[in-house]
């Protein structure tokens, strides 16, 4: 295996086969992973809310689920990327709130998963796997290589997806 790059909290970046790609705590926050099968170039993002044009203040492009998948497509085809194969696994959304409510502003989780949905399904970018909702953080790390979404949670058995 070769190194594993770290993506921030509102980040996003790509690899190449051997590296793999992680992202720490996503609790309401999505992380999407892309992957070209036969180039084995893959990227990550870690957004953290779903629609940029809802906030003012919307230069940080990775921390929207709208704006980050487009720059993640950008920069994985500029790696060398064939865009119409890309594929994608999702991660995260959690509700990290131990109360029911049906406010906007207490589903984020739940928002970022559809947003996230929706956005790929706009780009024609298929989604092969997902451990999306319930109540726990997660740490991903994917490896474009082989395809693989490692899944770890505390208390949780670590699962590959």
């Amino acid at each position: 295996m070769g190194e594993i790059i770290k993506v921030g909290m509102a980040d996003l970046n790509v690899c190449v086969s051997p590296d793999g790609i992680t992202t720490l705590g996503l609790g309401s926050c999505v992380g999407i992973a892309l992957r070209d099968p036969v180039t084995k170039i893959g990227g990550l993002a870690h957004v953290m809310l779903p629609d940029s044009t809802a906030i003012r203040n919307n230069s940080n492009i990775p921390k929207f689920a709208d704006t980050g998948i487009e720059e993640l497509v950008r920069r994985v085809v500029a790696k060398g990327a064939n865009r119409t194969r890309l594929v994608a696994k999702i991660a995260g959304g959690a509700q990290m709130f131990a109360f029911q409510s049906k406010s906007d502003m207490v589903r984020v989780g739940e928002r970022n998963v559809e947003a996230s949905k929706k956005k790929l399904a706009e780009m024609r970018i298929p989604i092969l796997a997902e451990d999306t909702g319930e109540n726990y953080g997660r740490t991903v790390v994917f490896y474009p290589e082989t395809g693989d979404f490692i899944i770890r949670a505390v208390g949780k058995p670590e699962k590959t997806i």
